[in-house]
């Protein structure tokens, strides 16, 4: 192996969905080769069928180890998890497509964890396989989290106009609501505050959403949650030297942070700040779980079953998925 480049472990996620798609399309641009070693975690059978079905000119190589990569034009490397039989579908859900999924990303965890990897990039899972296999998990951050052991963490959307980062996720309205206290808010200000300055950020202009319209304005709206939950937090992350603000009004804060306003917002709940990303463009946004002791990105799309298998997946998200893997991951430090 090129040791002057990172190894980027790339797992397949759901090999029913368009993961093995969208990895051969996006491992076709030269670019990202002269950047890494990608190395693909997942099921060789299936990479072979996206290749068949794009009608793209390029080999699978299988290894049993990050070291016996072969940096070739047109190859794609891949640790075979090799769990699937023949013919296995796309575009359904499955038990087996559940465990797969996971073990490809266990097997990435273990090879970052030892350092024959330098950084994580997932294709989306579904949540429904994942559950059917006896994985009960939400999705790949909870995995993540466990497996290495990490207490504090956040998802983390970024796009070339907006970051946004997470208090809470996959759980109800109801539940995020009641979940959110002060100390997980100061928590994932200071996880936004580590993150920006580790990638470069001097001093970090972060905002934070409010939980109810117009952040609550002074208590008209909602149960004073904002003056409960977020603004100690808030508070002691000014003590403390952090360029921090909120709580603000979601319905005005994303625009103002695209423009330029602020580097990263602080989002209460799932859809408070995906939406925002999503409507910016799915092929823009990538998912990052920062807190964890190895670097993991991800697409910021679902497993489109409903395309699977047809060649029609569109890549760019993956694409810049590696990209970001590639600068955050500690050989380009």
């Amino acid at each position: 192996m090129q040791q002057n480049k990172p190894v980027i472990g790339i797992t397949m996620g759901d090999p029913s969905g368009v993961g093995p798609e969208i990895i051969v399309k996006a491992l076709q641009k030269q670019e990202l080769h002269d950047q890494c070693i990608p190395l693909v975690i997942g099921d060789a059978k299936m990479l072979r069928r996206a290749v068949q079905i794009l009608a793209i000119d390029t080999e699978i190589n299988v290894i049993q180890e990050p070291r016996e990569t072969e940096v070739k034009p047109y190859y794609i490397n891949c640790i075979d998890i090799d769990l699937l039989p023949e013919n296995h579908p796309f575009g359904e859900v499955s038990e087996t497509s559940g465990d797969a999924a996971f073990q490809f990303l266990k097997k990435a965890i273990e090879l970052a964890g030892n350092g024959n990897i330098d950084a994580i990039c997932t294709a989306p899972l579904n949540k429904e396989a994942l559950h059917l296999a006896g994985h009960n998990y939400p999705g790949h951050t909870e995995i993540l989290a466990e497996l290495t052991g990490t207490e504090n963490y956040s998802m983390m959307l970024s796009s070339p106009k907006l970051k946004v980062i997470h208090v809470t996720t996959h759980i109800g309205l109801i539940d995020a609501v009641q979940k959110i206290n002060h100390e997980r808010v100061y928590t994932v200000i200071n996880l936004a505050d580590r993150t920006l300055k580790d990638a470069g950020y001097e001093q970090p202009k972060i905002a934070v959403c409010g939980i109810n319209p117009h952040a609550g304005e002074n208590g008209l709206f909602g149960y004073g949650e904002e003056e409960e939950k977020i603004i100690p937090a808030v508070t002691k992350a000014q003590d403390e030297g952090v360029n921090v603000e909120g709580p603000l009004p979601a319905d005005t804060l994303f625009f103002r942070a695209s423009r330029g306003d602020f580097d990263i917002v602080v989002a209460m709940y799932h859809d408070q700040g995906h939406g925002p990303i999503k409507v910016l463009g799915l092929e823009a946004g990538v998912n990052i779980t920062v807190g964890l002791p190895i670097i993991r990105t991800s697409v910021d799309h679902g497993t489109a079953f409903d395309i699977a298998g047809k060649g029609l997946a569109d890549e760019r998200s993956l694409e810049e998925a590696i990209r970001q893997a590639i600068e955050l991951s500690p050989s380009q430090s």
